[in-house]
Parts: structure tokens; sequence; C-alpha cells
């Protein structure tokens, strides 16, 4: 449940929040003026306040302040039926969150409240990396104990505080959002704003407005000023998922906010300044998609200061269970009201199953099982429906088949093979030359440089390659 704060002056306004966020998801509150409304948010521990700026007794920009002087993470939404160029300056100087006007739309209104409630949770909620037992603290979970893993938390840690851009590329399901809170939560920013932004879920129209904002009237709809995701941003993280997916025109003006640290809004004259670390992430091989022309070289090398890789869930197999348990964990009470487990037999066919949707797919099928299991265990039975591949099937290997790759990867099937493939050929050669990186590169016929790169890409841990048998 989501606690909102509404501070008004005026009771129909107060009334008319309460009734259109209803809903059993919001908790909302209310404050006539900005006294009570400081009050109430020292002991309230708020994920949203709506702020009039003209109050009867405090002007809401000093309250804005008080607030973020209090919490910096507080997100404050500014309302006012009085609104000027000067003003929407001075309550985003002041780091409002967004800036409207009175009377809004309530479609719109309930999209920013949404928007700015995702901002809060994702800035707020700690993000856990979960290694040797669970905890009882509160948050969103990184699991997994494998050496895979204990090479993206190393990695983390030596990111966190450096404050360069970073490029986590895994994927989709492996979890890369999670992992850029983590860094986010880990460096100096952690005071600082944190905003999210899925390049592939917007459309290309709309996705240039989204970051960078627009004037009033500055197309067909624009009936007020917008603030976008790097203003809004200025100061903190700005996590920018999948941006292979992103046009060419839109890449550009990406590069001179990080060139420059300036841009304009759609419509508008003013050249603005942000200054934020940009933590980008993909699915997609833009290497490739640089030399077909769909991605800026200029850009990839802005972005890739640092590139983190995260490993696929087939290729961190041993961590299956404890995420298993994890999910059950997690959902049981709330999709069924009570505990509910798995027999042996079905934690065996989801520890053999290939999970080409790696954890997203894995978490959604326990949350179904739950749902559809007869009684408060899942039996091997209950699951054969969902999982395609042979029951008789006894070493799944790092492959899945062909059939079910091109079903769940169109479009990127040949990135995937081709990269398992490579990840598995340095392996071998590095377990033949024992480790010695010189020799490995000559037997590949690539540079040096080259097969470092590969092994940073593969997150690929050379003492345990070297150290397992020749089965390898």
């Amino acid at each position: 449940m989501r606690k909102i704060l509404i501070v008004d002056d005026e009771k129909s306004v107060r009334y008319s929040f309460e009734r259109f966020l209803k809903e059993p998801e919001y908790q909302v509150e209310s404050a006539k003026n900005g006294s009570e409304a400081l009050q109430k948010f020292k002991q309230g521990n708020y994920d949203l306040i709506i702020l009039d700026v003209h109050l009867p007794d405090i002007m809401g920009l000093d309250v804005l302040r008080q607030m973020k002087t209090s919490d910096p993470k507080a997100v404050v939404l500014i309302i006012t039926a009085f609104g000027t160029t000067d003003l929407a300056i001075e309550a985003t100087k002041a780091g409002a969150y967004d800036y409207i006007q009175k009377p809004f739309d309530i479609p719109a209104m309930k999209k920013l409240i949404d928007d700015a409630l995702l901002c809060s949770y994702q800035m707020k909620t700690n993000v856990i990396i979960e290694r040797n037992g669970s905890t009882d603290e509160m948050g969103d979970r990184i699991i997994g104990n494998s050496l895979a893993m204990q090479e993206v938390y190393k990695m983390i840690g030596r990111v966190a505080e450096s404050d360069v851009n970073i490029l986590i590329r895994g994927e989709s399901g492996t979890g890369k959002e999670l992992i850029a809170r983590a860094i986010y939560q880990h460096s100096k920013r952690s005071q600082a704003p944190f905003l999210a932004v899925n390049c592939a879920a917007i459309p290309e129209t709309l996705l240039e407005s989204e970051l960078f904002g627009y004037e009033k009237g500055a197309f067909t709809g624009a009936v007020r000023r917008k603030i976008g995701k790097f203003e809004q941003a200025h100061g903190g993280t700005i996590f920018l998922d999948e941006i292979g997916d992103m046009s060419l025109s839109t890449q550009s003006k990406i590069l001179r906010v990080l060139q420059e640290g300036c841009f304009e809004r759609l419509g508008g004259e003013q050249t603005l300044h942000t200054e934020v670390r940009v933590i980008a992430a993909t699915n997609r091989n833009l290497e490739k998609a640089i030399i077909e022309g769909r991605f800026r070289e200029d850009l990839y090398y802005r972005i890739k200061v640092v590139t983190m890789t995260l490993p696929p869930l087939r290729l961190r197999r041993e961590d299956i269970p404890e995420l298993v348990e994890h999910f059950l964990k997690k959902y049981s009470i709330p999709l069924r009201g009570e505990k509910i487990t798995a027999s042996s037999e079905a934690r065996n066919w989801l520890f053999q199953h290939s999970w080409p949707g790696n954890i997203r797919e894995l978490e959604n099928f326990i949350k179904s099982a739950i749902v559809l299991c007869k009684g408060n265990v899942i039996s091997e039975e209950s699951i054969e429906d969902h999982l395609t591949e042979s029951k008789d099937q006894k070493d799944v290997g790092n492959s899945t088949p062909l059939d079910k790759l091109i079903s769940m990867h169109e479009g990127k099937l040949h990135d995937i093979i081709m990269s398992d493939a490579e990840s598995n050929l340095i392996q071998k050669v590095l377990h033949h030359t024992k480790g010695n990186q010189v020799k490995a590169a000559k037997i590949l016929g690539i540079s040096r440089t080259m097969l470092i790169n590969r092994i940073q890409k593969y997150n690929i841990d050379i003492a345990t390659v070297v150290t397992k048998k020749d089965s390898l």
C-alpha cells in the first residue's frame, strides 16, 4: 500500500483527490496548511506528497524545501492554480518531481501519480544482496551464490562509488534494473534522485519528450509544460533500460547530454543544464548494431566506461533452488493465504528447465504454479503442462530445444547462440592453456586485448575454468 499526503487549503481539492485515489493500493491522508503538512511528514513516511504552492501559513515552495532537507528522497508533486515560468523553475530547482496546474485532467494526473510512486519505490526500497542465508530485512533481493553472481557482486562494489557511466548487458529477465538500483544505493548519489526509463516500452514519438520534457504548445495535446527525466534526475542517476532500442535521433540528444550536460525541452529555446550519472542496459548486440548503422559508436563509448554482463539463468543453474524457495516464500501468502511448498520431484523439474526467459520467467512460473496447484504442495504433475522439455532428458546442459529458442528469442537468436558458443570456446581454450591468456589468444587467432574484453563480457572466472575437469 502506497501512502500519499495531499496538502491543499481547499477542502474540495482534498476531497477530489481522496475520491479518485480510493483504490485499495492507496492510503490517502490530507493536510490543510503547511504546518500540518510538515508535522505529518515527519511522522508519516509517505511515498508521495501532492503539495499546493499557495497555502495560508507557509508558501508551498518553503514546505517543499523543508521536506527535501529532511528527506532528500521525498517525492513531491507541486500543484497550483496560478502557474508562472518562474514558479515552475523554482519548484524544479527545489527538487519537485513535477509541476502541474489546476484544473488538471484526471487520467493524466493518475498516470503522473503512478509514475511518481514508481520513482519513490525505486529510490527508497532497499536492494538486498542475499548470499549467505536469508535475512529479515525488507526490500527487493538479488539472490545467488554462484561464481558468476559472486563476480557481479564484486563488480557492484568496484563501480558503485566511481561515478562513471555504466553499461549493463544481459538477456531479458536477468535483473538488470535491480543491479542498477543496487549500484545507485551504494553510490555517492544515493540521496539524490534515481529515475528509470524503459526505452523499449515507450513509443519512439513519446520517448524524446519523456527524457527531455516539452513546453506548452510544443505539439497538439501539449497543454502544459512537462519536466523531462534528465531535468528531474539532476544530481542523481538515470537508468536507461533497453537503450539499444532507441532511435538514432534520440541517441544524438543523449550523447549531447553526456558530452555537454545540456539539452532543450521540445518546443523550447532555453538551454537547460543537468548533471547526472547514466546507467544504461541492453539485451542487444550493440557492436552489431553499430556496424549496421542502428547505434551510434560515439554514444556506445560514452555509456560503456564500465561494462557489466549479467549471466543468464542457464549459466548459473546452481542458484535455481534458492530462487525457487525465495519466490515460494514471497508469493504463497499473498496469492493463496497459506504456505505453499514444492515436492522434490517438482524442484528437480524446475532445476533442469532451461528458463530462456531467465529469472522473470521463473518468477512468473512460480506465481502461476502457486495459484493453480491443488492443495499446498506443487507436484511434478502440476507443472508438466508448463514445461515442454522431455521428461526423460538427463542433461540439459546450457542449451534449449531449437523450436523453443526460436519462439522465445525471435530477432535475437543468432546473437544468443553465438554468444554462448563463443563463451564456451574461450573457456575451453583457457582450460587447455591453463589460464595463459597469451597462448589462448594465439590459438583463438585474436588479440590479447580482444580476449580480455571477451573474458569481461562473459564474466569468465579464469581460476574456476582452469581447475575444472576436462569434461568442460
